[in-house]
């Protein structure tokens, strides 16, 4: 047996939309990075782009589990000597651009390199209801009812 390995021509993309209203972000980040890299298909190619496009709306309305609205920090550095910044969760969240919350954690969880920057443009995150995809039409994920743990009330 010889281990099959997918080629560029082989590869079939699917649209699939989901919508992150009350729903818990590291179990949408897994599940989002775990679609753009392909893993879920049984022909998953390590070198190979083989992931689904994925659109995400409502991600202004995603949950964080505990303190870590107001506990978690996003750090960076201007380049500059002590140019290390740092913002809470919460303050991008109720900032102009909420969306960032769930495309770093989603960018986090996928490989660094090349490959990773192309599975990363595969993803499309709104902070609203609206998306410009209806022409794609994409297949719609109901994430919440996969597990009850993905879903929080509050």
């Amino acid at each position: 047996m010889t281990t099959y390995s997918a080629k560029a021509s082989d590869i079939e993309k699917k649209w699939l939309l989901i919508d992150a209203e009350d729903v818990v972000l590291g179990r949408l980040a897994a599940f989002i990075a775990t679609r753009l890299r392909g893993k879920h298909k049984p022909m998953y190619t390590p070198h190979l782009d083989c992931g689904d496009n994925v659109i995400v709306i409502n991600a202004d309305k995603v949950k964080l589990t505990g303190r870590k609205r107001d506990d978690k920090t996003y750090f960076w550095h201007t380049g500059y000597p002590g140019g290390i910044k740092e913002r809470k969760a919460h303050q991008i969240l109720d900032g102009a651009h909420p969306e960032r919350v769930l495309t770093k954690a989603v960018q986090r969880m996928l490989p660094r390199g090349p490959l990773g920057r192309q599975q990363l443009s595969n993803l499309r995150v709104y902070a609203g209801a609206e998306h410009p995809h209806a022409a794609q039409s994409p297949e719609q994920v109901d994430f919440r009812a996969l597990n009850a743990k993905n879903a929080r009330g509050q």
